[in-house]
């Protein structure tokens, strides 16, 4: 038995439980509340919503900085949408569709204008984020009420038999739905044959430019429902929200085990590295901690996650 292989695969869970117990030890009557347990969710799905499409583009050995741009740039679509008519359908698929079509065009450049993904990308952050900007008049768009507004609102007393929120109901469901992709899909398997080794890849046969391109469509159409998520959230379109969110949505996919190196990363690591960062951000807040003190310990947390990544490409190497 490879007890190095097991712990690598359970570690990111490892952490999550290590501490959940200890803010539960720490902080009982004020962190291990239901009421508690919901925030976090909610907190949680934005970023974990995100960090499914960056698990794609992260097991091919690639990077997108620009999702927080995405993201804000798909609040200010949705609100535009929805205050030129559109049903709430037709506008969360409009910004679905915004956040895919900044994805086709990355990976293009990507793929066939054979670029690399972090400068594409960084270009992308910035041209983004002023598209957003231009087209909300570089101010929030106020849109009518409808009920894309209550996808990540906390559960009345009388909703409760639907134990969670909208929202976080279809994470679950997507998170089940692309997990299935990369392990039982052609899709999937070229997924990781790309970011193992790119040129062994391509002599299999593998279309690395199309597969290239679908993972970078599908990695920002995640982007996009992340967007219609967080203009739940916000009510409104904001062409400034979701500013630094590409570090946390790195970083989740980091921390549950993906390795930048590429060929590695599952969905359930993502989803438990999205909820270590809210549960250690949460603790320390119950905590009274300043908030200095949480990015401190946040980058601690995201630095020892890339450097066992490097310990373990490592191992591999030597063996």
């Amino acid at each position: 038995m490879d007890w190095k292989f097991y712990l690598a695969r359970l570690g990111p869970l490892l952490g999550l439980v290590l501490v959940l117990l200890l803010f539960s030890v720490l902080r009982p009557q004020t962190f291990l509340t239901w009421r508690n347990a919901e925030i976090m969710l909610l907190q949680t799905t934005v970023v974990a919503m995100a960090a499914l499409g960056m698990t794609l583009i992260i097991i091919s050995g690639g990077i997108d900085l620009s999702v927080g741009s995405n993201i804000a740039l798909c609040t200010v679509v949705v609100a535009l949408l929805l205050n030129a008519g559109s049903p709430p359908v037709l506008a969360a698929a409009g910004g679905v569709v915004a956040g895919a079509s900044c994805g086709l065009l990355i990976g293009l450049l990507v793929a066939k204008g054979r670029l690399a993904p972090f400068i594409v990308t960084l270009g992308a952050w910035g041209a983004l984020r002023g598209l957003a900007k231009g087209l909300a008049g570089e101010t929030m768009v106020t849109a009518r009420s409808t009920w894309l507004n209550t996808l990540l609102q906390s559960l009345g007393d009388g909703q409760k038999w639907r134990l969670l929120p909208t929202g976080v109901w279809m994470l679950l469901v997507l998170a089940l739905l692309l997990s299935a992709v990369l392990r039982y899909t052609r899709f999937g398997r070229y997924i990781f044959a790309i970011g193992s080794n790119e040129q062994t890849a391509r002599l299999c046969g593998i279309g690395i430019e199309r597969t290239k391109i679908m993972i970078y469509v599908c990695g920002a159409a995640f982007a996009g429902l992340a967007g219609v998520l967080q203009f739940s959230y916000l009510t409104v379109g904001d062409p400034t929200t979701a500013t630094g969110m590409e570090l946390s949505v790195i970083a989740a996919v980091v921390i549950g085990g993906a390795s930048l190196a590429g060929g590695q990363g599952s969905v359930a690591g993502t989803i438990i590295g999205a909820f270590i960062m809210t549960v250690v951000s949460n603790g320390c807040t119950k905590m009274g901690l300043p908030n200095w003190v949480q990015e401190i310990v946040t980058g601690c947390i995201i630095v020892t996650a890339v450097a066992v990544d490097a310990l373990r490409c490592r191992h591999w190497k030597k063996q």
